[in-house]
């Protein structure tokens, strides 16, 4: 495969986020680069790591972004959130009822009264 500049830039950066097991295996000379990258974005909890993957797979072409979006089990569980012009991929938040309005009580003085 021939990479350009940005996927050089996103693999070196990948690198530096995944755990030093599998550093070794992540190189541009490695032919198998982007199916172990594929293995690391399932293993990984990186929401970083896994964001500049999904980046690099859209450059790599439509075959390696169907290839990443069909092993993807986590897909739907994260939301991307921009603040100050840096993008963050976050969790959502898990839906729960609203809580229950509840009667406000009043202290005067120390003691609650009766309204």
């Amino acid at each position: 495969m021939n990479y350009n500049k940005p996927m050089i830039d996103l693999v070196q950066e990948i690198r530096r986020r995944v755990p030093s097991e599998d550093k070794p295996s992540i190189k541009l000379a490695n032919p198998d680069l982007l199916s172990e990258l594929v293995i690391l974005y399932q293993k990984s909890t990186d929401n970083v790591m896994k964001a500049l993957t999904r980046e690099l797979m859209i450059m790599a072409g439509k075959e390696w972004e169907t290839r990443l979006a069909t092993n993807s089990a986590a897909k739907g569980k994260y939301i991307t959130h921009t603040y100050r012009g840096q993008t963050q991929l976050l969790e959502k938040p898990p839906t729960t009822p609203p809580p229950v309005p509840r009667e406000k009580k009043r202290f005067y003085r120390g003691q609650e009264v009766l309204v």
